[in-house]
């Protein structure tokens, strides 16, 4: 071959080279753009394991797209208040926030639905009911009427029934009750004789210690031996039937979320995936030294009674009744969830609670 000739064809396939790379960079660039959001919570810092979870996601995100998604955290009030999270992403304030659906039950009670209702799922069946039994899906349909996506991303597994200045022996007991608690709850609650209260977790020390309210119920030993319950009402009854395994959610603004470049919807999805295991390990990592330290404090640890409990029962059912009749959103979700908690109940008997039941007697007998 000539020289010169080859030459001029590698120059040639040089600059071809050189071309395709240019053509190649702005696509790669188009893949990982630089994006930063704000996320708003619905928790303090100081109820640590709740807040880990914003910035846990936060975190994941940054690593996993080499810090080119950057997604900025602020506690309740620092944005807006914690029960104004999801209004904050609907209006695009913010790109997204970490809250519980729950807390949104005045603008459609199927919101209870994403979180956790009475006597409902328990924390692996709800893990379970998202993830495999159809629920994110049916719960993002719900959510796009409000320009909202949402990834479970927290659980904080069975929660404790609250702090009483009073035992709560009988139904008549409930009668008159002022009571912080969230969720349908205060509405079969309410049917109980108790006056609900929906207060912000911040505020509620206070309104306890000033008498505002007789009761509240927040999550469980370790939250409350933090925020100081044990203080104000020394009675701590479990377990809390209206959130057997509620969930914990990143909303998103719809239209940005679809935005988003594929990689990195799949990068928040991970992200949340990650949140929402830690945050169940974490409570069930400390709870049980927080429950000895609240009795040590003076804590009083009392179940609710049988009656209590079938009461509460059946006044959910007539709640239940009801919604279902007049709000097909609500029924639609509630339906499959049913449907998947008789199943999980037929198999948690017999291996998990069976297995469970024999090594809380080795506990009490203190053979572990």
């Amino acid at each position: 071959m000539n020289r010169r000739h080859f030459f001029r064809q590698a120059a040639t396939a040089g600059a071809g080279a050189v071309a395709a790379t240019a053509l190649a960079a702005p696509a790669i660039a188009q893949e990982s753009p630089k994006i930063t959001w704000r996320m708003t919570s619905s928790f303090t810092k100081n109820t640590d394991i709740l807040w880990a979870a914003s910035t846990d996601i936060a975190a994941s995100v940054k690593e996993a797209s080499d810090g080119n998604f950057t997604i900025n955290t602020f506690a309740a009030g620092e944005i807006v208040p914690g029960l104004q999270a999801a209004d904050a992403v609907s209006s695009g304030t913010v790109e997204m926030a970490h809250t519980c659906s729950y807390y949104y039950i005045g603008k459609d009670p199927t919101f209870a639905l994403g979180t956790a209702v009475p006597f409902g799922l328990n924390a692996r069946q709800t893990n379970s009911w998202f993830s495999i039994g159809g629920g994110n899906e049916l719960l993002n349909e719900f959510l796009a009427g409000y320009g909202l996506y949402a990834l479970p991303a927290g659980n904080t597994g069975a929660q404790m029934g609250g702090w009483y200045r009073k035992e709560i022996n009988t139904v008549a007991d409930l009668n008159g009750l002022k009571m912080r608690i969230a969720g349908l709850a205060g509405q079969v609650m309410s049917k109980l004789g108790v006056t609900p209260q929906q207060i912000a977790g911040g505020d509620v020390y206070a309104a306890l210690e000033k008498g505002t309210i007789d009761a509240t119920e927040f999550v469980g030993p370790y939250d409350d031996q933090k925020l100081g319950f044990v203080k104000v009402a020394k009675y701590y009854y479990y377990p809390a039937w209206w959130e057997g395994g509620p969930a914990v959610h990143a909303f998103f603004n719809l239209e940005k979320f679809n935005a988003l470049p594929k990689s990195y919807q799949r990068i928040l999805k991970d992200a949340c995936a990650n949140a929402n295991q830690n945050m169940l390990a974490r409570y069930d990592a400390h709870n049980a030294k927080a429950l000895r330290q609240l009795v040590a404090e003076g804590a009083v640890l009392k179940p609710f009674t049988q009656e209590i409990l079938e009461a509460s029962y059946k006044a959910a059912q007539e709640v239940y009744a009801d919604l279902n009749a007049k709000n097909a959103a609500f029924k639609k979700i509630y339906d499959s969830q049913q449907a998947f908690k008789k199943d999980g109940y037929l198999w948690n008997q017999i291996a998990e609670y069976s297995y469970d039941a024999f090594m809380m007697t080795q506990q009490r007998k203190g053979t572990l």
